[in-house]
């Protein structure tokens, strides 16, 4: 690995350089264990500890096919599928790597007594397989992380309904919290140039769900102009989304549960923001019973801060917590549209408010290559950025998802894989520092 990375940080290493390298035998990659799904039984989910059922080990390269590409991973980052593969909820991912151990010989190397997560990068192409044409070693890249197999029509309308269509490195092995990972070829994508490798692996899969979710027509349609309410509004999935909005030329409402969360929003451009906690929002009276009072003062509030108009998108992820306010507050003919239900997938909501006022809910799951290449053009560009808080290395990603399950961090937690230290990988430093303060803008925001 030591040759690999020399490689790298050497300024004139070629294609055929990269293609020459000796491959090692193994890698050091982040695991959950088989045999150890059953460690955190009759607990709660929230006193679940990432720190105990992730590993570093030393696992085996794996074999390369055909249309895939190994990238040694210089960076990558934390995602809430990571924090669910580290908690065994709401199921062990082991069944999805064994079911698709079962759908060939080549996919049958997924299904192991081990799963290497994560499902970002940023790095280097070492190798490609059989057919790939696009990408050569040596080729700096970030990844997108659906993974599909495009044998049914299904799928070439919008890849996202491939009845194959999998999460890599959750639903898949092989995942980016390593120092190497295996992809496939179109789900590469070129690393923008004034990002840092942490930097450049923290938008991935976040900032592309965002993109769906909010922007394209396979999610809410975002308009110019459109008021929208984004549940977590600093948080790894909110801080795009609340970016995509102000970029798109409309009004952010962010929801925050704090202070520092509030003044991150502020800083992003964003004037109307909530913090729920401090105005108290309950909008359960218990576990079973909701409380429409709740859902009607927090309209009122949203209505102060828009001048007097309802919100025409609800950005949804909490789910349980969080739906039946989502769906009374959005204006009529409105959209609430919904990624995750990260307290809860049992929504409870009152269907008057949905059929009578026209509103729609739609279900909106990653993003296809196109969404994902037009999300990171984005980046490229300077339009969007990204919203890495910390950075850990990689035999510290336990805590890494500690601090996101337990909410303890805002926007994105990056980690360091064979980087051997922040701050590498700028290759455009001149377009880099018109955007310094941006990109930084999350920097040193853990909360202790």
């Amino acid at each position: 690995m030591k040759e690999i990375l020399n490689a790298i940080q050497a300024p004139d290493t070629t294609a055929a350089d990269f293609a020459a390298l000796p491959l090692p035998e193994s890698y050091r990659a982040i695991t959950v264990h088989k045999d150890e799904t059953d460690m955190f039984e009759g607990l709660a989910g929230c006193d679940k500890d990432p720190r105990k059922s992730l590993h570093l080990d030393e696992v085996a390269v794996p074999e390369l096919g055909p249309g895939e590409a190994l990238v040694a991973v210089m960076a990558s980052s934390v995602n809430y599928n990571s924090v669910w593969t580290s908690i065994f909820e709401p199921l062990p991912t082991f069944g999805f790597l064994e079911r698709y151990g079962r759908r060939s010989e080549l996919a049958k190397r997924h299904d192991l007594p081990y799963h290497v997560i994560g499902s970002d990068l940023a790095g280097v192409v070492l190798r490609t397989g059989p057919g790939v044409t696009v990408w050569k070693p040596g080729d700096e890249v970030v990844a997108h992380c659906l993974s599909v197999e495009l044998e049914s029509a299904d799928g070439h309308g919008d890849t996202m309904l491939d009845p194959e269509q999998r999460i890599w490195g959750f639903e898949t092995n092989f995942g980016g919290l390593a120092e190497l990972a295996l992809v496939k070829s179109n789900q590469l994508m070129p690393k923008p140039g004034h990002l840092t490798w942490e930097e450049a692996a923290a938008s991935g899969l976040v900032n592309s769900t965002a993109y769906r979710q909010l922007v394209s027509r396979n999610g809410a349609g975002m308009k110019v102009g459109d008021n929208v309410l984004i549940w977590g509004a600093s948080g790894g999935l909110g801080s795009y989304a609340t970016q995509l909005v102000l970029a798109g030329g409309g009004t952010p409402v962010c929801v925050v549960s704090n202070d520092q969360k509030a003044e991150i929003c502020r800083s992003m451009g964003a004037e109307a923001v909530i913090d729920r906690n401090a105005e108290g929002y309950r909008f359960w009276k218990d576990e079973q019973t909701q409380d429409p009072r709740e859902w009607k003062r927090f309209g009122k509030r949203i209505r102060e801060l828009t001048g007097g108009e309802d919100v025409d998108i609800v950005f949804e992820h909490p789910g349980r917590e969080t739906f039946g306010a989502s769906v009374f507050v959005t204006r009529k003919g409105g959209t609430v549209v919904t990624c995750a239900s990260t307290s809860g997938y049992q929504h409870q909501y009152d269907n008057r408010y949905l059929w009578m006022s026209l509103k729609r809910i739609v279900g909106s799951h990653f993003a296809n290559y196109r969404e994902a290449w037009e999300a990171n053009r984005l980046i490229a560009k300077g339009r969007i950025h990204p919203t890495l808080s910390q950075t850990y290395p990689l035999r510290e990603t336990g805590q890494a998802a500690y601090d996101v399950h337990r909410n303890l961090h805002q926007g994105k937690v990056g980690i360091l894989a064979l980087a051997p230290e922040e701050g590498l990988g700028v290759r455009d430093a001149e377009f880099r520092a018109r955007h310094a303060s941006a990109i930084n803008r999350f920097r040193g925001t853990l909360e202790d």
